[in-house]
């Protein structure tokens, strides 16, 4: 095993995917275009930049939403890549609507079980600790800035957690009916853009940015994204990027809120973990010990199990197999016409 393994043809890779997407939205969704949700991060980049060479950039609309806590960076990086993709951009501020839902004062209520001054002024995340610590326990901390800029952190209950959690999900949820909202209204699909590591580990909402029609990415290890986004031309300021949540008021990477390693050593420790990769020979080429490599492997069964129930379709009591007929069906079909799809 070696970091080369996750090396790509991002040609073939990118005419592999736009063959597909064609295939999947003009025949088997039987829509026009695509609407994709946009945080100026890598992956949605990389989506767009797909659905593009795949459909044209005039079947493309790229919607951000951002909310009171997003980072300014996020609109100005998407709104850069719709720009140099050139597809249609639209902005939702999603701000009302969470404040509508509760979501804010229902934040507030879970954080102040554990600091009863946060209010007005205060920022807060949550954070994991590193799986590299020996000792590690699987809890989650809070960690608050009050409106002097002091950091303050504590052990984050369950009950606090689940509450926290649960609140805060309505930032996905709400994105994900504004991005059908434009779906519906313009014949569209939903392009979703998890990559492998958050499909393989869920790392995403149920019916928030869980939810879409397709999904170009999801067998892409987060390294082979990036070689596909530089092959794409996305944007060096959305490449150079650290992967962020761009979730909670305070700033928060990835690593720190679930992956618990940067995204390069978390990929090859999947790719080993996928291709049954001894934790000694894995230790050799991410410079971390078997010990941590046995810890890592453990955490990514951990989350693979946690993650079963975000991947099962609405369970039925009874089948009903005169759909499930028609469904395989429109999944397997082909293009009879001999047509190009993307006209």
């Amino acid at each position: 095993m070696n970091p080369a393994d996750l090396h790509i043809d991002p040609e073939a890779i990118a005419e592999r995917i736009a063959g597909t997407l064609r295939k999947q939205i003009l025949i088997t969704l039987r829509h026009k275009g695509v609407v994709i949700p946009v945080s100026g991060g890598i992956d949605s980049s990389v989506c767009a930049a797909l659905c593009v060479h795949a459909l044209g950039k005039e079947h493309v609309l790229a919607v951000s939403m951002p909310d009171r806590d997003s980072s300014a960076a996020s609109r100005e990086l998407a709104q850069l890549l719709a720009v140099g993709l050139g597809i249609e951009f639209v902005v939702e501020d999603i701000t009302p609507i969470l404040e509508a839902a509760g979501c804010y004062r229902r934040q507030e209520e879970a954080i102040r079980t554990v600091f009863p001054d946060y209010g007005s002024g205060w920022k807060s995340k949550i954070v994991m600790p590193s799986i590299l610590e020996r000792d590690r326990l699987n809890i989650s901390r809070l960690v608050v800035e009050d409106p002097g800029g002091r950091d303050l952190a504590a052990r984050l209950p369950l009950p606090a957690y689940l509450k926290l959690v649960a609140a805060t999900n309505f930032k996905q949820r709400m994105r994900t009916m504004l991005a059908y909202y434009y779906a519906d209204k313009m014949n569209y699909a939903v392009c979703g853009t998890p990559n492998r590591l958050e499909y393989d580990q869920g790392f995403f909402v149920k019916g928030g940015d869980g939810h879409a029609d397709v999904k170009p990415i999801a067998h892409l290890y987060k390294t082979q994204v990036y070689m596909l986004g530089r092959y794409l031309g996305v944007p060096d300021e959305i490449l150079s990027r650290l992967p962020t949540t761009d979730t909670f008021s305070l700033a928060q990477s990835q690593e720190e809120f679930y992956f618990s390693l940067p995204y390069e050593k978390m990929d090859l420790c999947l790719y080993a973990s996928n291709h049954n990769v001894p934790a000694a020979e894995a230790a050799e080429v991410t410079g971390l010990t078997a010990e941590q490599i046995d810890r890592v492997y453990e955490d990514i069964k951990a989350k693979r199990r946690h993650a079963v129930p975000l991947h099962l379709e609405p369970l039925l009591c009874e089948p009903v197999p005169e759909v499930e007929e028609m469904v395989s069906k429109a999944v397997t079909a082909k293009d009879s016409s001999g047509k190009d799809e993307k006209n």
